[in-house]
Parts: C-alpha cells; structure tokens; sequence
C-alpha cells in the first residue's frame, strides 16, 4: 500500500477506531523470542554524551551539552557527563554484557566531535579509531551495530561560528561529517540512523531552553539568554529534515550499492488517546500527533509539512522548494519509532496555553497531559513525564501503518526509569519487577501488532543497556537493565530485568 495524505474524515474515522483499540487490554501472557518473527532484532540503545565519558580524551572537541551541563541550573542534580558512565573505556565489558544476555544489536550514536573537533576541518584519528574498536568489538561478538550520527551533542564550535542548526549551513557540514562516517565505517555499519528526536531537541532546545542550547523567548525567558520560540524551534527542524534528505542522497549515490545498508530516522512518538468521543478532542489529538511525528516525517514520505501545521503555524513555518521537496520525499529506508508513554488529548478551547506559552510549544492547539481529570492514565515511572500505558505501542504502530503506508519500523527505544535513591541499598535496587512488568507488556503489545494487525516491525532496542546520565535530570534517573553504582567505581551490577531478558532472548516457545 502506498503512503497517502489523509482526509480529516478519514483521520477521524481512524481516531475513533484507535480510541476502540485502546480500551482493548492486550493481557499478560507468556512471550518469548519465539513469539516474535524470524530474523526479528532485539538490542539495547544508548547514546555518546550519556555514556562514554571521557570528554577531554582522544581529540574530543566540546560540545553544545558539556557547556550546557556545566551551566548553573540547568541539570536537577548538579551533575554533569564528563564521565557519564565511562563507556569509551569499559566498551568491551559492556559489549560482554550484552553477549550474555543474548542480544542481537547494539544501538549507539558517534560523537560527531570525536571525528571534527571543531565541526569540520581535519578528521580527528583518535575518533575514528574508537569507533573502528567498537564496532569490531560487536562484532566479534555476533552484536550488529546500528549507528545513530546526531544524538543531540553538536560541536561547540559550529554553534559559537553560525548558531549550528539554525544555519543552513549546517546542511554541508553534516552531510561531509555523515560521508566520513559512511567511508570509515560502512563496510562494517549497515544500518544508519541519521538523527535522533529532532522534534525534542527543536522543542526543548529552541522553544522552551530546559535543553542544550538552551534558547527561548517565553515563559522560561529567564533561563535562556537568548532565542525566539516562535520561529526558531521550525528552522532548525527543517534544516534537520533537509540535513538528512542529503545525507541519504549521497549514502544512496555513493555507498549503498557497495556496503549494502540502509538509513532511517527515529522519531520521538507518544500517543495521543482523545480525552473525549468529542470531535473537537479527536481532532486535537491528530494535530498533537501532527507536531510531533508529522512534523518530520510528513515531509520525509509526502514531501510537505501536514496541513494542519501549514495553517497554524504560517509564515513561521518555512517552505520546501520544489527540489527540496523530490529530495526530502521516500529519505528514508526504514522509520525508527521511540515510544514510552501515551497522554490524554482535547482540544485548548481557553487556548490558556498559548498566552501562557506562546510559540512552538502551543501551536498545535491541544492540551495533552496524563491525567482525566484526577485519574492517572497509567502507573506513573520516576520520571515526571512517564506513564506506563502499554496499549500506546500496538496504537502508534497501527497509526504508522495506516498514515504511512506500513513501512519498515524499528523501535530504535522503549523503557522506564527508577530513582537514583542513596537511601535504597544497592541489593532492593536491583530488584526491578516494575521494569520487567512494563518491557513484557509493551512486548506483548508490540508482538500483537505485528501478528494480529500485520505491522511491520523488525527490531526493538530496550533504553537502556545501563544506568546513565540523563540529560537534564543528570544522574538522578535509572533507566538501565544493568545498576550502574556511581560511588564504587562505576561497577555494573544486572537487575532482575538482565536475567529476565536473557531468559526472554534464550527462549523459543
């Protein structure tokens, strides 16, 4: 089935039969690998600024997060990632570890400052040659790596040069960065993810500053120095959209014939259940599901931004050519789907949040939130936005097959958090049953997906293989299958969850 713009007629149509879908409860039952297609991948992700550490080593150049995270205020614990978890030393343990669990992939992002320093110019050989030790280290361990370029950790440099993102000229860095990658790496990396979350960093770097950069012009003014949350959040989204659409051009032009490997995307992806059977709320819900996946990858598979943004949002929103356009449309080869929580949504009849928080932020017109009232849509994780729902999986990959015309998915994320409690002793912590409750729910909902809707799922990486550092809640989140004990020498200890993975991985019916 080809890929196809909707009519708001059958968009309602298809919310109406979502919102039956999520009354339906996919009930515990017993899953294992064998319950999933042959050839199916499963893996952990992770990414470079959370995990390696080792900042000053080996050429790194500074990026837009180690100045973010070394400014006061702006992350919950004080804390910063100049060591994270010390991954750029210990990867061999920790590519171990994942061997022992029986794990198929390794999900991790390049630092593109360990390749550039400064952005561009001459190619750093300390980074490629931790990269090349990586990948064969994975590799000899049966582990296919799966290799994200932009995980949010910009050279310092191209932003204090041009303000990065903003800047079209960012287009040509990127794609000359991603091409040394492509050469260096290809013949080992057959699977390539171009960026990760551009709508959260657009958002929450750009429009409200609780991320690196950290620009805004509303509410949060106070924080941010600088920025203009009503247009900048949509000109870095399309210098990202465009970035990648060159990056797939030259990777198809030039490399993929060769090294035989594809390049995808992945998208941040919370569902959005109407708050109500009004079709106010319904719509509402596709238009918070609009600015937030159709923002990137309605032009990657249609060429155009969704309607609903265009009339929004305006002039503010800028507008492909009709060359950008041929080149943005079918960039990708397979779509990566990050999924945690799902939230309520209506319509923001008040629009109390566009005088609260104009911008990118409220354009959309809906409020969405994980409470009915005074009723939590889900048990909640440690994290404040985080709602364990697990019907939100088997929606999202309805919706993605029903809007985008079924194509190749991976879910490149999928986990929740505990607190870093000192209170708690080392031995409960590892007592995850929480965790392993939630991955064996949204499993079993993904499995449905696949075999009772006929979604076209391949892959699923669990976030995260440790505990990590996590962005602006620093070390205060655990999301980890392994407890990372940061007052003992970053010793790794596997949670209940490690064990009930592996015996997942290890099981065939």
């Amino acid at each position: 089935m080809a890929p196809r713009r909707l009519t708001m007629m059958t968009m309602t149509i298809m919310m109406m039969m979502m919102m039956m879908m999520d009354n339906i409860c996919i009930r515990a039952q017993d899953i294992s690998r064998g319950s999933f297609p042959k050839g199916f991948v499963f893996g952990t992700a992770s990414s470079a600024f959370q995990y390696e550490g080792a900042v000053k080593e080996g050429g790194r150049g500074p990026t837009i997060w180690d100045t973010f995270s070394h400014t006061f205020g702006k992350i919950t614990d004080f804390s910063n990632a100049d060591v994270a978890v010390d991954q750029y030393h210990r990867y061999e343990e920790d590519v171990q570890l994942m061997k022992n669990m029986g794990m198929d992939a390794y999900r991790f992002s390049i630092s593109w400052a360990r390749i550039f320093p400064n952005g561009v110019g001459q190619i750093n050989e300390a980074g490629i040659n931790h990269y090349n030790k990586l990948i064969d280290a994975l590799l000899a361990k049966g582990i296919e790596p799966y290799v994200t370029l932009y995980h949010w950790d910009l050279p310092q440099a191209l932003h204090d040069r041009y303000l990065g993102w903003l800047n079209p000229q960012i287009i040509n860095d990127f794609a000359a960065y991603a091409e040394v990658c492509f050469q260096r790496f290809g013949d080992r990396v057959k699977h390539w993810i171009t960026f990760n979350e551009p709508q959260t960093f657009s958002i929450h770097g750009y429009a409200i500053g609780l991320q690196a950069p950290g620009r805004c012009s509303i509410l949060f003014k106070l924080t941010c120095r600088s920025g203009n949350s009503s247009t900048e959040p949509y000109i870095v989204g399309h210098n990202v959209i465009l970035s990648h659409a060159t990056v797939s051009d030259i990777y198809r032009k030039k490399y993929k014939a060769k090294q035989g490997g594809s390049l995808g995307l992945a998208f941040n992806v919370a569902w959005f259940e109407p708050e109500s059977n009004k079709t106010e709320d319904i719509e509402a819900a596709q238009r918070a599901q609009d600015f937030q996946l159709g923002w990137f990858l309605d032009p990657l598979m249609f060429g155009d931004y969704p309607s609903s943004m265009r009339s929004r949002v305006g002039s503010r929103l800028p507008v492909f050519t009709g060359s950008q356009s041929v080149l943005v449309k079918g960039s990708l080869d397979f779509v990566g789907i990050n999924h945690y929580t799902t939230y309520y949504a209506r319509n923001n009849a008040t629009n109390l949040m566009g005088t609260v928080l104009d911008g990118a932020f409220s354009d959309s017109g809906t409020v969405t939130q994980p409470f009915k009232g005074v009723t939590p849509i889900g048990d909640r994780a440690n994290s404040l936005w985080l709602y364990i729902v697990p019907r939100g999986m088997r929606s999202v990959m309805n919706y993605v097959k029903h809007r985008y015309g079924n194509p190749q998915v991976f879910i490149t994320e999928n986990g929740m958090d505990d607190p870093n409690n000192i209170l708690i002793p080392r031995e409960e912590a590892l007592k995850d049953g929480k965790r392993i409750r939630y991955h064996h729910d949204y499993l079993s909902n993904l499995q449905a997906a696949i075999k009772e809707d006929g979604c076209n799922v391949k892959g699923y990486f669990a976030w995260s293989l440790l505990d990590n550092w996590e962005w602006a809640s620093g070390y205060s989140s655990r999301f980890g299958l392994y407890f990372v004990d940061y007052r003992d020498n970053l010793k790794r200890y596997p949670k209940d969850s490690v064990h009930w993975f592996t015996s997942f991985l290890n099981s065939t019916s």
